[in-house]
């Protein structure tokens, strides 16, 4: 299945089981304080075993053909800990999950799972926004010893600034499907009138100062 297939069906797939909400008339707040007419939870796709099955081989092929070599599949806590795990059971690899932090008890730990020093290590995010919390990931394998091949996620918004900042980091990112297939998908299937484009669009050039 070729990528554009595969970008349209799994935002069919997110509208589907509303994964995604597109509201551009009653927008949600981010925790950053950003208004959004997009809300975007990819745990709901754990719900449904067709779409969870899709996903998981679509990122299981995504990685045989970006990152090869890699050896161990690494989850991001919290939403990408049960995708990376599933991606992992079917590459056969071993698996970890990192926390945006140590642990304040116990044994301290950042990387939870068998991580040595030199292995090559691809990461499975959920949903990529503007980078940072995934990147820091990203930082505690590196200072753990790994050598970061790339990141795997499902869906991105396609924020420039994310684009810089996996550049900065040099960090290849592959996504399943990104914003801009989201609203042919949601045009065709008419979950949101032709009217409300216009707004959609102009969110993700300017998101923290949309709705203002």
């Amino acid at each position: 299945m070729d990528s554009l297939l595969i970008q349209k069906t799994v935002a069919r797939h997110l509208l589907a089981v509303q994964a995604v909400r597109l509201k551009p008339t009653e927008p949600f707040t981010w925790s950053s304080g950003w208004k959004s007419p997009i809300y975007c939870d990819n745990r709901v796709t754990l719900a449904y075993p067709e779409v969870r099955s899709f996903i998981k081989n679509a990122l299981a092929d995504a990685i045989r053909q970006q990152f090869p070599t890699a050896e161990v599949i690494a989850g991001v806590a919290t939403a990408g800990i049960p995708q990376g795990a599933l991606v992992a059971d079917v590459l056969n690899l071993p698996y970890c999950y990192v926390r945006p932090e140590p642990k304040a008890h116990g044994m301290g730990k950042q990387i939870e799972g068998h991580l040595a020093a030199g292995q090559r290590v691809v990461v499975i995010e959920d949903l990529i926004s503007t980078g940072g919390s995934s990147l820091k990931v990203v930082n505690a394998l590196r200072a753990a010893g790994a050598e970061v091949l790339g990141m795997a996620a499902i869906f991105t918004y396609g924020f420039p600034i994310a684009s810089q900042n996996f550049a900065s980091k040099n960090v290849p990112l592959v996504c399943l499907s990104n914003y801009d297939a989201l609203l042919v998908e949601a045009q065709e299937l008419d979950y949101i009138p032709a009217e409300a484009m216009e707004s959609l669009s102009a969110w993700r050039q300017n998101p923290s100062q949309w709705g203002q």
